[in-house]
């Protein structure tokens, strides 16, 4: 990601639509220990930017971010530091900060990503109906800043058998008849394992606790072909950008699934369905199709 590109071309849109000039960009993230890398330290070096950072808790997930963008928000509305702001973002936990910072006598609009049809995306419904607007931010400009990174396979190596050197063969002692072993006899003894219900263990992206599906969660059919549609995508995303060491590390996490790979699900979910309010049968069983069909590859 070329960020330098990228935030350049929110400011020029944030003026031209405001018709005033920028005062700050705040730039929001999550950093192990409260403590920058490397390229958050770039960002955070850039003209006009302001980085604030949040922490990641035990299971991978950010911690504190949503807090410091609400608290940043009121604080400026009642210091009128600002008329108008721009809150690149569509997650409905900002929905009070943004009508309490509208409370003081300012403007809060949305500016995201249209999706290939139009709509916004990614953006909660709340959100929406709080903010004073929503404006789409030009998708060229997005691509403009990012560089896509090619990884290559890695080699395969071909042993050739005819160099291998076969062993030689040495008689053995004539096959008899099989003397049952202790654990065989004890295999009989035992009674017939009961049959299992025929729950889907679901997985949470969070808290990795598993618990079955309850009779209003069964997916109608063509929800249950648009969830087999987004998880394929994902995987078959996964697969083309993966390194053997992200698979391992991937299976590593399991039954959790890695928050980035969790919100990619969530996300083009509510895009093939067309809301953004996804309720709790949909994302269990999204997550449980994730590990059922990444098993079936």
């Amino acid at each position: 990601m070329d960020y330098a590109t990228l935030i350049a071309a929110l400011v020029d849109a944030a003026e031209t639509r405001s018709g005033l000039p920028i005062l700050r960009v705040y730039w929001y993230d999550s950093a192990r220990n409260g403590v920058p890398d490397a390229q958050q330290e770039r960002i955070g070096e850039l003209s006009k930017v302001k980085l604030r950072l949040g922490r990641f808790g035990v299971n991978g997930e950010q911690k504190g971010v949503d807090l410091r963008i609400g608290l940043d928000l009121v604080a400026h509305a009642r210091s009128n530091a600002s008329d108008v702001f721009f809150l690149v973002s569509g997650d409905d936990d900002l929905t009070e900060a943004v009508e309490e910072a509208q409370a003081h006598g300012v403007q809060v609009l949305l500016l995201t990503v249209p999706t290939n049809d139009g709509k916004p995306h990614g953006v909660s419904r709340h959100l929406i109906r709080a903010s004073d607007g929503l404006d789409f931010f030009d998708g060229a400009a997005v691509d403009a800043a990012v560089m896509k990174i090619d990884r290559q396979p890695p080699p395969v190596v071909v042993t050739d058998p005819v160099s291998v050197p076969k062993p030689a063969h040495r008689p053995g002692p004539k096959p008899g008849p099989r003397v049952p072993t202790p654990l065989d006899v004890a295999s009989t003894a035992q009674a017939p394992a009961p049959v299992r219900p025929a729950n889907v263990l679901v997985y949470s992206g969070t808290t990795g606790s598993g618990t079955t599906v309850q009779p209003e969660y069964v997916m109608a059919g063509e929800e249950t072909e648009l969830i087999d549609e987004v998880v394929s995508r994902v995987l078959a995303s996964l697969e083309a950008s993966s390194t053997p060491e992200d698979k391992l590390s991937l299976q590593r996490t399991r039954p959790n699934i890695p928050p980035d790979i969790d919100r990619a699900l969530l996300l083009d979910a509510s895009d093939a369905m067309g809301h953004h309010d996804l309720d709790e049968g949909i994302r269990y069983r999204l997550r449980a199709r994730f590990w059922e069909k990444y098993d079936e590859q």
